[in-house]
C-alpha cells in the first residue's frame, strides 16, 4: 500500500543517512505533502549533481523540490533554477521552456529573478531573439534583485557569468559597463574564474597580461576538476591568452560524454574550444571534423544560436587551404544570421576568414579592408579581442598596399599594449609584424627575434608565415642561401598543413632564389594527410561515403569534404580515377628522396 511504501522509504532514508543524496530522495518519496526541510535537502542534492556533471539529475531533484515547497515563491524559484540548468547544461530547451512557464504561473514576479532571467535569456537566444533584449533582461534582474551582491549566491554568479557572454556577443564597449559594475560590487570577492575571465576574455589587449598569474593558479588545478561548468569557464578564460591546451583533456572528456548522450551544451562548448586550439596549433583535419560535429549537435538539440561559431571554424580552414568560395559562403552565412539579432561578435569573426582568403588570393586591398573592419589601423579596438588575431594580416596587407604609415601605427599600438607579454603567439605576431613594417636596418634582427621566441613554433601556420616573410626579405637583399633555408622551412610547414596558397607563394619565392621547386607529385604527397590517404584508399575500393564514415567513425559529410580536398591534390576529378592516382602517388612516394 501507499502507507507501506512511505514507511519503507522512511526506513531506507534512515539507513542512508551517511549518503545525503540517497537519503534526500527517500525522504522525498516518503513525504505526504509539502515539506520545506526535505525540499531544501533535495535542492542541495541538485547542486551536488550539477557539480558532478549530472545536469539531468539536478533538474529532476529541483523539480521534486519545487513540488515539495511550502510557498509559491520557493516553488517558482526552484522551477526557474531547474529551467536554467535544463537550458544551460542539459540541452533540454523544450523542457526548460515548460518549466519556466510553470514557474511564471506560480509567481508572475519571477521575471525579475536571477535564474528566471538567465533561463529566459538562453531560451530567447535560441529562438531568434536579439542580444539587446537578452542584455536588458539580465541587467534588470541583477540590479533589482534582493541578493546583496553576495558572491556565494549561485543564481547571481550565473546571471553575471551569462551577462559577460552577452556583452561579448554584442562587442559594444558600452554594454560591458553593467557587468563591470556588478563584478565590482560582489562581496567578499568574485569567484576566481569570473575574475580572471573579466580580464583575459573581455578586453585582453588592455588587461590580459595583468591576469596571467591568476590564470596560472586556475589552470594548475584543472587536472583535478570534474565540474563541467568550471572546465568550460576556465577554457573560456584561456582563449585569448592562448592557453586552450590546458583544458584539452577536460574538454575531450566532455565531448565523449556528449557523444554518449551527455549534456549537449557542455558538448558544444568543449567542441568550440577544441576547434580553436586545433586550428591555432595545426590540427586542421581534426578541427574541421569537430566543427562539423558541432553543427550536427546544434541541429539535433536545436541550439541554433551556436551554429555560427562552427561555421567560423570551417571558414577558417577552407580559407587557408585555398577553398575560397566555400570559405566565403560560410562567412556570408554568419553575417546574414548575426545582423538582425545584434550578434556583432559573429559579424566580426566572419571578417577573419575573409582576411585569410583575400591574403591567400593575393588580394591585399580586400585583406586590408576586412582586417580594419575588426579594428582600425593604429588601434586595438576596445572589447574586440579578436582584433589581436589579425595583427599580422593587417600590417602585411598595409605594407603591400602602400599604407606604410598605417602599418607602422598598428605595430606601435601592439607595442604600447605590450601584447607580447600575453603569450608566445602574441609575441610572434607582434615581432613578426614589426619586422614586416620596418624600413631600416633592424629588419633582420626583428625577424630573428620573432622566430627565436620560445614556443613560437607551436603556432605552426603563424610561424611559417613569419618565416615566409623573412625569406622574402632575405631574397630581396640577395642573401640567397639564408633565404632558401627560411623559404624551404616555411614551404615544408605549409605543405604539411595543406595551406596550398601559402605553399605556392613560398615555392615561387624559392624558385626566385634559383632553387627548383618540388615536382607536383612531391607537393601532393606532402599535402595529402594520413587520414586523407586512408579515406582515398577506401573510396578507391568502392566504399560509399557512409560506409567509409562508419569504418572511421566520421560523418558521411566529413568524408565528402575530405574527398573534395583529395581530388585536386591527386590531380583528378572523379572517384573512378582514384585507384590509378593512388598507385602513382604510392610509386612516387617510394621513389622520393629523403
Amino acid at each position: 500500500t501507499g502507507d507501506e511504501r512511505r514507511r519503507a522509504h522512511d526506513a531506507l532514508a534512515e539507513l542512508w543517512r551517511e549518503q545525503p543524496d540517497r537519503c534526500a530522495w527517500h525522504l522525498a518519496e516518503a513525504a505526504v505533502g509539502p515539506d520545506e526541510q526535505v525540499a531544501l535537502l533535495l535542492q542541495q542534492t541538485a547542486h551536488r549533481s550539477q557539480r558532478r556533471g549530472d545536469a539531468a539529475g539536478a533538474v529532476a531533484a529541483l523539480v521534486r523540490a519545487a513540488n515539495l515547497s511550502q510557498s509559491g515563491e520557493d516553488r517558482a524559484r526552484r522551477l526557474a533554477e531547474a529551467a536554467y540548468i535544463a537550458a544551460e547544461e542539459a540541452g533540454e530547451l523544450r523542457r526548460a521552456s515548460v518549466l519556466l512557464a510553470d514557474a511564471r504561473r506560480t509567481d508572475p514576479g519571477l521575471a525579475y529573478s536571477l535564474h528566471g532571467a538567465a533561463a529566459a535569456v538562453l531560451l530567447l537566444l535560441d529562438t531568434d531573439g536579439d542580444v539587446n533584449t537578452a542584455h536588458r533582461l539580465l541587467v534588470d534582474a541583477i540590479e533589482t534583485g534582493d541578493h546583496g551582491y553576495d558572491a556565494a549566491n549561485t543564481g547571481l554568479i550565473e546571471a553575471i557569468q551569462n551577462l559577460m557572454l552577452i556583452c561579448w556577443f554584442s562587442s559594444k564597449p558600452a554594454m560591458w559597463e553593467p557587468f563591470y559594475a556588478a563584478l565590482a560590487r560582489l562581496r567578499p570577492e568574485p569567484p576566481d574564474f569570473l575574475s580572471v575571465a573579466s580580464k583575459t576574455f573581455a578586453d585582453p589587449a588592455r588587461t590580459a597580461a595583468t591576469a596571467l598569474g591568476e590564470f596560472d593558479a586556475l589552470a594548475a588545478g584543472l587536472r583535478d576538476v570534474h565540474d563541467p561548468a568550471r572546465i568550460i569557464r576556465i577554457g573560456t578564460a584561456s582563449v585569448y591568452v592562448d592557453r586552450l591546451a590546458d583544458s584539452r583533456e577536460g574538454c575531450w572528456h566532455l565531448v565523449q560524454q556528449g557523444r554518449e548522450d551527455g549534456p549537449a551544451r557542455r558538448h558544444l562548448a568543449a567542441l568550440m574550444h577544441l576547434c580553436l586550439d586545433d586550428f591555432l596549433t595545426g590540427r586542421w583535419d581534426e578541427s574541421y571534423e569537430l566543427a562539423e560535429e558541432g553543427i550536427g549537435v546544434c541541429d539535433v538539440h536545436r541550439y541554433r544560436f551556436f551554429e555560427w561559431y562552427f561555421h567560423y571554424n570551417l571558414a577558417l580552414i577552407e580559407a587557408v587551404r585555398g577553398e575560397f568560395d566555400r570559405s566565403r559562403a560560410h562567412a556570408d552565412e554568419m553575417i546574414r544570421w548575426a545582423v538582425p539579432r545584434g550578434v556583432r561578435v559573429a559579424e566580426l569573426f566572419a571578417q577573419h576568414p575573409r582576411v585569410l582568403a583575400a591574403m591567400g588570393e593575393g588580394d591585399f586591398e580586400s585583406a586590408y579592408r576586412h582586417a580594419t573592419a575588426l579594428s582600425p589601423a593604429g588601434t586595438l579596438a576596445s572589447h574586440v579581442p579578436h582584433a589581436l588575431w589579425v595583427i599580422l594580416d593587417l600590417v602585411e596587407a598595409g605594407v603591400r598596399t602602400g599604407r606604410h604609415a598605417e602599418a607602422a601605427a598598428h605595430v606601435a599600438a601592439t607595442r604600447e599594449a605590450d601584447i607580447a607579454a600575453i603569450s608566445s603567439r602574441m609575441a610572434l605576431l607582434q615581432n613578426g609584424s614589426a619586422a614586416i613594417a620596418a624600413a631600416d636596418a633592424d629588419v633582420t634582427e626583428l625577424f630573428e627575434r620573432a622566430l627565436a621566441i620560445p614556443g613560437a613554433d607551436r603556432w605552426q601556420f603563424d610561424h611559417a608565415r613569419v618565416q615566409l616573410a623573412y625569406g622574402e626579405h632575405l631574397r630581396r637583399e640577395r642573401t640567397m642561401i639564408a633565404a632558401r633555408n627560411r623559404l624551404a622551412a616555411a614551404l615544408k610547414t605549409f605543405e604539411r598543413l595543406g595551406a596550398r596558397p601559402w605553399a605556392d607563394r613560398a615555392a615561387a619565392e624559392l624558385r626566385a632564389t634559383g632553387q627548383t621547386r618540388p615536382r607536383a607529385g612531391d607537393y601532393a604527397r606532402a599535402s595529402l594527410t594520413p587520414q586523407e590517404r586512408e579515406i582515398a584508399s577506401l573510396a578507391a575500393e568502392g566504399l560509399t561515403n557512409k560506409q567509409i564514415g562508419e569504418r572511421l567513425f566520421l560523418s558521411h559529410r566529413t568524408v565528402g569534404n575530405h574527398l573534395h580536398r583529395i581530388f585536386p591534390k591527386l590531380g583528378i576529378t572523379t572517384r573512378a580515377a582514384l585507384r590509378d592516382a593512388l598507385d602513382a602517388y604510392t610509386d612516387g612516394a617510394d621513389q622520393a628522396p629523403d
